[in-house]
């Protein structure tokens, strides 16, 4: 809400007429051509409103290949998101499945692209990604009696029987008992959530630690959202607290929820989701369940390292395996002057983190002043010099595509 936003903060220091509501919600920042949210050019000299106008009239700016591959259009769409209340357990689908899904119900599912996605922590940034391994699952179905009431007996003892079994067996039985869970009958759901929440504010009150079965979190989003059937999903799925500068990457069909935090996110140009817990919004329980990839894994194993760069010691590369997106971190000490932004064989969006600079680039008729907040569009092959106004450290994402 209001100041507390990295979303407000950004806006309030790129815009000196911004006014932050302090009772308003402030949650996701959208920097792309998604006819949902089709970013403003804020040059008056330059005839076309929208960035999606602009770009749909200048195609070579995207670069021969992104232009190509893509058929003309912007391939990713860049945000920021600032979380506090946990949002929905979702999934994304793969191209063949939004195909259908978008004729089936548009209303629902806007646009018939996959939407692979990876979010880059700003601040120490909460979320749930991924299937934890059974032997945690495991653990919780005999700690947690609630959870296992409704997992039922069958998928229990599957489970159970799983950790001797191949990875087929292991599927098969995540599948089954993360299905029998999320199709339960409400009011079993609220019933089984008042128990544990009862039974876990008690040990709570007595002073005792309920980090072994996340009482704290239970907690958290039982309060956010009471009698949701999203809150037992903790048990199934990875816990990730990334610092800032970790990622995480969600291909298609990986369950998630971003939980409390601040973060950049890149994906493709997409804003289909499929939701079954932890929402008000349209939740598809059955297409989600069937969609799902149900390979466990350790929660490291879905932080998503960058690599540094060889020829910038400055910057980092998050460079996901799926043709549609890329993002280059730039953290240039305030000690430099000047800073260059190489170009590209693709277009790219550039925002402005920490720090302030006046760029300049040998088509802009003017330098740009850019300062916390600020976001520049850069046409393919295009490079970019950043003279430092201010002697602080700079700190800027860069989303492209590196085809």
């Amino acid at each position: 809400m209001g100041s507390h936003s990295e979303v407000a903060r950004l806006l309030a220091s790129s815009d000196p007429l911004a006014r932050i509501s302090e009772d308003k919600p402030y949650a996701e920042l959208w920097m792309g051509t998604h006819p949902r949210g089709d970013a403003k050019i804020l040059d008056s000299r330059i005839s076309q409103r929208t960035l999606g106008q602009w770009i749909a009239e200048n195609q070579d700016c995207l670069g021969s290949k992104v232009k190509d591959t893509f058929n003309g259009k912007l391939p990713f769409l860049f945000k920021v998101l600032s979380v506090e209340t946990a949002l929905s357990i979702q999934a994304h689908p793969n191209k063949e499945l939004a195909e259908k899904l978008h004729l089936q119900a548009p209303q629902h599912y806007p646009d018939s692209n996959h939407k692979p996605e990876m979010a880059i922590a700003l601040t120490s940034f909460q979320g749930l990604c991924g299937f934890r391994p059974v032997e945690e699952i495991v653990t919780f179905l005999t700690k947690v009696p609630e959870f296992q009431f409704l997992v039922g007996d069958n998928a229990t003892t599957q489970l159970k029987q799983s950790l001797s079994q191949d990875s087929h067996a292991m599927a098969s039985a995540l599948q089954s008992g993360f299905s029998h869970l999320m199709e339960s009958k409400k009011q079993l759901v609220v019933e089984q959530l008042n128990l544990l929440v009862k039974r876990i504010s008690q040990q709570v009150a007595a002073g005792n630690n309920v980090e072994d079965i996340c009482g704290e979190l239970l907690l958290q989003l039982h309060q956010q959202y009471p009698g949701d059937i999203g809150c037992f999903a903790i048990y199934f799925l990875n816990l990730l607290t990334l610092k800032p500068g970790e990622a995480m990457f969600l291909e298609a069909n990986v369950p998630h929820a971003y939980l409390k935090g601040d973060c950049v996110e890149c994906m493709a140009c997409s804003d289909n989701t499929v939701r079954a817990g932890l929402t008000s919004k349209f939740i598809d329980v059955p297409t989600l369940c069937e969609m799902l990839s149900y390979t466990p894994s350790p929660s490291k194993d879905r932080l998503f390292p960058p690599k540094w760069s060889q020829e910038d010691p400055y910057l980092s590369l998050y460079a996901p395996p799926v043709p549609d997106f890329a993002v280059m971190k730039m953290e240039v000490p305030g000690s430099d002057t000047e800073y260059k932004v190489s170009a590209l064989d693709s277009a790219s969006i550039l925002l402005m983190v920490q720090g302030t600079v006046t760029a300049s680039t040998p088509t802009a008729q003017a330098e740009i002043p850019l300062k916390r907040g600020g976001v520049l569009f850069i046409g393919a092959n295009e490079s970019v010099s950043l003279k430092l106004t201010v002697p602080e450290d700079l700190l800027i994402f860069r989303a492209c595509c590196l085809l």
